[in-house]
């Protein structure tokens, strides 16, 4: 019965802590809107991308790495906007979040250097358009990774109460007095 009371106590410390926490993040609307937007952005960047042709660069002395470059960030911007959309099924997953803010800065990386391609062997202004499509996304980019340092902080405090409290059980345990089973006697 002890370790039940136990239970309940460390079941309730933690919807405490939770609740109380996440009075401090983002509220679930605004994290719903920052996915949804991330997700949009990817959908709309991604025919842009495709009208990159760095195969045609190579004849102007374009390295090929240029063209699986360019197909990496298609795939990437793909899997952005399905992993939003998923995170924003489950926002409280902290890994989702992070992978999709990882992908995020891997893709913007990606795309700055496409975009000195693009400026180099295919279109300066359409780099331009590139690199300005792409910093469109900051804003969303700042708030999914100000939630997941939000997130991950309030993972962390649950988890410290939990343990807390669980210590606080396992002393309360040791400190009882043992009862000694009565050994059952063999029928003849």
């Amino acid at each position: 019965m002890r370790i039940l009371a136990c239970g309940v106590v460390l079941f309730i410390a933690a919807v405490s802590c939770v609740s109380a926490q996440q009075s401090t993040m983002q509220n679930e609307w605004d994290i719903h809107k920052t996915l949804d937007a991330i997700a949009l952005h990817a959908d709309r960047l991604a025919p842009f991308v495709d009208q990159i042709h760095p195969e045609n660069w190579i004849a102007a002395g374009g390295p090929e790495a240029y063209v699986s470059q360019a197909k990496t960030c298609h795939s990437e911007l793909l899997a952005i906007a399905a992993s939003a959309r998923e995170l924003s099924r489950n926002p409280e997953k902290l890994t989702g979040a992070l992978q999709l803010l990882f992908r995020i800065r891997t893709l913007e990386t990606m795309l700055g250097s496409l975009g000195e391609g693009l400026r180099k062997y295919q279109n300066p202004p359409m780099a331009d358009m590139l690199l300005g499509a792409v910093a469109e996304n900051a804003g969303n980019r700042d708030r999914l990774q100000q939630y997941s340092l939000e997130l991950a902080m309030a993972k962390e405090q649950e988890f410290h109460v939990a343990d807390e409290e669980a210590q606080r059980c396992r002393q309360s345990l040791s400190r009882q007095p043992v009862h000694a089973v009565p050994a059952q006697q063999e029928k003849h």
